[in-house]
Order: structure tokens, then C-alpha cells, then sequence
């Protein structure tokens, strides 16, 4: 119907396995992999032992400038947010998040983050969106942004690690299957 030969889309299919998002079933294709509640709390937590330091140590570190380029992505997190444009809010939250820890120089760092976000996809982020919690959720990217830039590393410490888990307690309150997105 898409005019793409089956050999690609085997071939992404693939690679979605090799990620862990999708699993082969046999004689069947693939299916989207379940995300329990459990793994939903450990890849909470171990964002939180890699994301909550290194936020501080960026902050302590980084040029006040590099910090405040990151500005424009926080804001479009809101607006996205604010808009009901799922697919928008998770690009740009995706970036921010990425970028802020790119600024640790830390590639693997950066990658592994990269992975356990794919993994923990957010779930019930339509749910979310409708009761108006993600605007509140995408309005702490600017509060860490504005902590970081004051050189407040207790603080923006403090605030990812309510940041994340707060996005945890969204997940299991939003419990409605994959975001739509």
C-alpha cells in the first residue's frame, strides 16, 4: 500500500527488536514488547542515579550561555504541551533531555539515556494531555532550565529528580496502553 518493499520494513522491524520495543512472534510478525510496572520503576531509577548527578555537575560546570541556548527547546515543550500536539512534545522533550546531558561531554552517557527513554516510552500520555497534567509535567523543563542558569545545582538536582519522578507517577496514573504517539 506504501509502496515499500518488504525487505526494509523487515529490516526495521529488525532493528525495533534489536531495541527491545517490539518482539518477533513466530509464524506471526512482531508485537509491541509489554512494559510492566516493575520496568517502568527501575528504568526510573536508573535514570535517576545517571540524570540527577550529572544535572548537577552541568551546573556547576557549564558556560551559563550553553545553558540558556536550551531555552527556546524548554519553551517549545510547553507550547506543545499547551497545544495537545503529542507527537511535538515528545521530540522536543526527547531533545531537551538529550542536549542538557550532551553538555556533560559524555557521549555514552547521552546514548545509554537515549535507550532507556525508547524503553520506557510513556504510556497514557493521551490520558495525560486531556486531564491537563502534561502542561504542568513540560513546565519543569523550564524551572530546571532557570535553577541550572542561577548555578543552583541543589536545586536542579532536587527538581529532576521530582522531574522524573513525577513523569513516573504520571506513567502509572496514565496506565492506558502506549502513547498514541
Amino acid at each position: 500500500d506504501l509502496g515499500v518493499s518488504a525487505t526494509p520494513v523487515r529490516e526495521a522491524m529488525l532493528d525495533l527488536a534489536r531495541e527491545g520495543l517490539v518482539e518477533p512472534v513466530r509464524n506471526k510478525g512482531f508485537r509491541i514488547t509489554e512494559v510492566s510496572e516493575r520496568d517502568l520503576d527501575q528504568y526510573t531509577e536508573l535514570r535517576t542515579l545517571i540524570e540527577v548527578p550529572t544535572v548537577g555537575r552541568i551546573t556547576r560546570t557549564a558556560a551559563r550561555e550553553r545553558l540558556e541556548e536550551l531555552r527556546p527547546v524548554a519553551q517549545e515543550i510547553v507550547a506543545r504541551a499547551r497545544e495537545h500536539d503529542l507527537i511535538g512534545y515528545l521530540e522536543a522533550d526527547r531533545r531537551f533531555h538529550l542536549a542538557l546531558l550532551g553538555l556533560s561531554g559524555n557521549e555514552r552517557l547521552v546514548e545509554t539515556v537515549g535507550d532507556l527513554r525508547k524503553r520506557s516510552r510513556l504510556y497514557g500520555l493521551t490520558g495525560l494531555d486531556e486531564a491537563g497534567l502534561l502542561v504542568s509535567s513540560a513546565e519543569e523543563h523550564v524551572e530546571l532550565l532557570d535553577l541550572m542558569i542561577a548555578g543552583d545545582a541543589r536545586g536542579a538536582e532536587s527538581c529532576m529528580r521530582r522531574h522524573l519522578g513525577h513523569v513516573r507517577s504520571l506513567w502509572a496514573e496514565g496506565r492506558d496502553g502506549p502513547a498514541d504517539a
